[in-house]
């Protein structure tokens, strides 16, 4: 399976805008940070069109170590997630099926 970097984004970006690649890299930069940070004060981020970043809040519960099957207790934890958005679902299911 192929797959795209974060450079690689950048590169074709800053071509795709005609800007430099110093300022792409700011670009994106501070929109990561920005949907980092969202996330980090538990807010929910909605691309229309692409897709919803959310917070999952999962409780504690036993899991088994699988080298000594020993029970381990696991601390609640959150873990953002992503929710597809229509348009971008249908865009990849258009290009697998040429």
């Amino acid at each position: 399976m192929d797959k795209t970097t974060k450079s690689e984004i950048i590169e074709s970006l800053a071509i795709e805008c005609g800007i430099s690649i110093r300022e792409t890299w700011d670009i994106v930069g501070t929109i990561l940070d920005t949907i980092s940070d969202a996330l980090g004060r538990g807010e929910s981020i909605e691309l229309r069109g692409f897709g919803t970043f959310k917070i999952k809040q999962y409780g504690s519960y036993t899991a088994r170590n699988p080298r000594t099957q020993e029970r381990v207790p696991v601390k609640p934890k959150k873990l953002p997630v992503f929710t597809v958005g229509k348009e971008l679902k249908e865009a990849v299911n258009a290009n697998h099926s040429k």
